[in-house]
């Protein structure tokens, strides 16, 4: 037997075995700079946003004392606890008597930069406890936005001095404003809440859910494991991914001719854009549910069929419980690309003034991106801060969000 000999190792072969470990270090470079141009522009967008956001938190506040036992205020506790209290009290002169108290102690000049419904925090407190009508109270009202403006050092010159004068004495300072969380939208940034826009999400999202992800795993379900494999099946797989592909504002068009249509008195409503943003997210999750179902081992199938299971059996004991995790996967995909939509939504007119949070599915309502972007096209300095502070609040709800979806799908996953 011949002895084997090993293969020279040429110039020609040092040289290209060179350029290989040279091709290999370049990659790994290009892909750790791709990750680290990543992550910086994501720390420059949440420090951006952090730092624009945490002026959104805050308000100008005036401090006002208001002695009740002076003010003539009528305190039936029975007629406090209606629907029109707060109607009530204006028609008894509480916004007089703020702006006489305000002009006690602020002067004419400061009494006149109060926010124009400063009288309803006051309004409100009353009503939550009536029994500061027998005693004397100091109430940080808001300030208007030309005097908040000055206390930033920004508007007129003579505005900057009475805010200066107004801090000095200590009647005006800015405080962190968890209202902000409570209230809804408003035509004075010092006024204005993000809860309206956040109940409206939280509505259309559900809305979303409920239709998209029952309908989308059951289409996925039919197609992967029931449907016949003809020409008719590669039509729709063909329509369904490129309906994934459409451009969001083509589903604000056919929401706006077909489900306006039917429901012609539920424009801007969270039914209405929930059924919109369900037509968006379906096709995504029927394509990830179907992938997922596709990488179940066919040996989970054959051992079920072996011990006598039905296919009925087999898809919902069996297939549906492991495809699940990839299944949620695709849905939170679909439902986060939902969450941030604006344009559709604008189709149905959800981007009409609410000054009050919707009170159910039907009722007129606004979500947080459409608030956003009525917010970032406001020329008043105020609602840059306050468009910031929205934003930070639409994260932290994508990721809590988001959260809960992965737990569900770490929870629910199996391996085999």
């Amino acid at each position: 037997m011949s002895e084997r000999i090993a293969p020279t190792r040429t110039i020609a072969f040092e040289a290209h075995l060179k350029k290989r470990y040279a091709a290999e270090r370049r990659f790994r470079r290009v892909g750790l700079g791709a990750i680290l141009f990543s992550v910086g522009v994501l720390f420059l967008l949440l420090v951006n946003m952090g730092i624009n956001g945490v002026g959104g938190f805050q308000r100008a506040e005036l401090a006002v004392p208001i002695d009740f036992t002076q003010a003539g205020l009528a305190g039936d506790p029975v007629a406090l606890a209606q629907v029109d209290a707060v109607q009530s009290l204006e028609a008894q002169g509480l916004p007089a008597i703020v702006t006489y108290f305000a002009e006690q102690s602020l002067g004419k000049e400061g009494a006149d930069q109060l926010s124009d419904n400063a009288w309803r925090s006051v309004a409100e407190a009353i009503v939550s406890d009536p029994s500061i009508l027998r005693e004397s109270v100091n109430f940080s009202l808001p300030a208007s936005p030309k005097l908040a403006a000055g206390l930033n050092k920004e508007g007129r010159a003579e505005m900057q001095a009475l805010a200066a004068s107004l801090s000095r004495d200590g009647k005006l300072d800015t405080r962190l404003d968890l209202g902000f969380l409570e209230r809804s939208d408003a035509t004075d940034p010092q006024e204005v809440g993000i809860w309206g826009a956040l109940k409206g999400s939280m509505l259309t999202m559900f809305i979303t859910l409920i239709l998209a992800f029952p309908i989308g795993v059951m289409a996925a379900l039919y197609l992967e494991e029931y449907a016949p494999k003809n020409r008719w099946t590669d039509v729709i797989e063909v329509s369904i991914n490129n309906l994934a592909a459409v451009p969001s504002i083509i589903f604000g068009l056919l929401g706006l001719a077909v489900f306006l249509w039917i429901f012609p008195n539920m424009r801007s409503a969270p039914l209405i854009g929930g059924m919109t943003l369900a037509l968006m997210t379906m096709p995504v999750i029927v394509i990830s549910g179907r992938n997922a179902i596709k990488a179940v081992p066919p040996s989970i199938r054959d051992g079920a069929l072996a011990i006598g299971a039905s296919k009925v059996q087999v898809v919902f004991h069996h297939v549906l419980p492991l495809a699940l995790p990839g299944i949620l996967t695709g849905t939170i995909i679909g439902m986060a690309r939902a969450l941030g939509e604006t344009a559709p939504l604008l189709m149905i007119g959800m981007r009409a003034f609410v000054a009050t949070p919707p009170a159910g599915f039907t009722s007129p309502a606004t979500v947080l991106p459409v608030q956003i972007f009525l917010w970032s096209d406001e020329i008043d300095r105020g609602f840059v801060e306050r468009t910031s502070a929205a934003i930070i609040v639409l994260l932290i709800f994508l990721l809590l969000m988001n959260g809960l979806a992965i737990y569900l799908r770490n929870r629910f996953e199996k391996k085999w």
